[in-house]
């Protein structure tokens, strides 16, 4: 009986050596194979993962540095009109017909409006909109920025004309035959005229202010941001955004 007891007792040991072993390599196995599984999903969600847009959300704005420039000497250069009709098809929004397609670019901020700056006021204007491309308008605020600090104090030059559309341009055809006939680039959204007989909200004749910004056109037309064109009889520089 006693011999038996140990037997018996002989065999559950055993068992239970056997089970425990069993149990701690099965659970030694789960976990090894558990964190392999796990790395495996770290490396798969790395791979797919989106990817890290920070830098781009947060890249810095382009910061204009206002250039210092000498007296202008001499005669503005002359861009010619094909240069500005094709650089409207490069940089506009395309022809705008009519008021409607204005005013649905303006609707979608295709086309933002332009009233006054550092170094600009746009005029009260009547055959034209006061509206522009964004990036017209930035070259505009840049050219205020730089007339403002090369001329000194709080000096602004006045914008005479902006966008007008094709039927705002047959009807002023009409009525100044000095105007062009066909397409215009003020058609497109990123031309303007700025007026060298109105500074500081004084109209005349103005040589020191007009030869300031004379220097001002010459310097962002080397640097061939605009294409420029004196127009003598509309006492004005025709301005394009290239």
């Amino acid at each position: 009986m006693k011999k038996t007891t140990l037997f018996l007792v002989f065999i559950f040991l055993s068992l239970f050596s056997l089970v425990t072993l069993a149990m701690v390599t099965y659970r030694t196995d789960l976990k090894k194979q558990l964190s392999e599984t796990y790395s495996s999903f770290l490396d798969i969600a790395s791979d797919t993962e989106d990817p890290d847009v920070s830098d781009a959300l947060h890249m810095p704005e382009e910061i204009f540095i206002i250039p210092e420039l000498k007296r202008f000497r001499g005669r503005l250069g002359k861009d010619a009109y094909d240069e500005h009709l094709l650089a409207t098809e490069t940089k506009g929004v395309g022809l705008i017909e009519d008021e409607k397609l204005l005013f649905d670019y303006v609707g979608n901020q295709t086309l933002v409006e332009a009233t006054s700056g550092l170094g600009y006021r746009v005029d009260k204007l009547t055959h034209s909109h006061p509206y522009m491309t964004p990036e017209a308008k930035k070259v505009l605020e840049e050219l205020g920025i730089t007339f403002q600090a090369n001329a000194g104090g709080e000096s602004y030059f006045t914008v005479s004309s902006i966008t007008r559309t094709m039927d705002q341009q047959k009807k002023l055809y009409k009525r100044n035959r000095n105007a062009t006939a066909g397409n215009s680039s003020h058609s497109y959204g990123v031309s303007f005229d700025i007026s060298y007989i109105r500074f500081n909200g004084k109209k005349g004749f103005n040589y020191k202010a007009q030869k300031q910004l004379e220097a001002v056109l010459n310097y962002f037309q080397e640097t061939k941001k605009i294409y420029v064109i004196k127009e003598r009889k509309q006492n004005c520089y025709h301005i394009t955004v290239r």
